[in-house]
């Protein structure tokens, strides 16, 4: 059975992982997934990635990050759905926590941050915010 929402499914389970207290976390792979994942450890959410398995068995596995006992990641939320797509121009670029989360977004340079993408001058879908 296929998965309607496959990036909403990996935030969640981060959610859910990180409810538990949990050091890891194991999603399926996709592109855009290790693309996301990329952008959460250059921000400094997560503490590592890796993949791991062979073409269609392939997982990702998240290290989370915890500072004193506590997850760095507040709150992550789905923007753009398979519903209802979210797109922004550069000038648009929404702004999470005054400046203190980001956005993911994805343009047709590739998956980055919203401040990235606006300095860029690159728009794309609004995939996500982390703060």
């Amino acid at each position: 059975m296929s998965m309607s929402d496959p990036v909403a499914d990996m935030l969640t389970r981060i959610r859910n992982a990180h409810a538990v207290d949990k050091k890891e976390v194991n999603i399926p792979a996709s592109n855009l997934k290790s693309a996301i994942a990329s952008v959460m450890q250059q921000e400094g959410y997560i503490e590592s990635f890796g993949i791991e398995g062979e073409a269609a068995s392939k997982t990702l596995i998240l290290k989370l990050k915890y500072y004193d006992n506590k997850p760095v990641i507040d709150s992550l939320e789905r923007i753009s759905k398979p519903s209802l797509r979210v797109y922004v121009k550069s000038t648009e670029m929404p702004s999470v926590m005054n400046g203190l989360g980001i956005v993911i977004v994805s343009t047709p340079k590739g998956v980055m941050t919203g401040q990235t993408a606006a300095a860029q001058n690159v728009g794309g879908e609004v995939l996500c915010s982390i703060s």
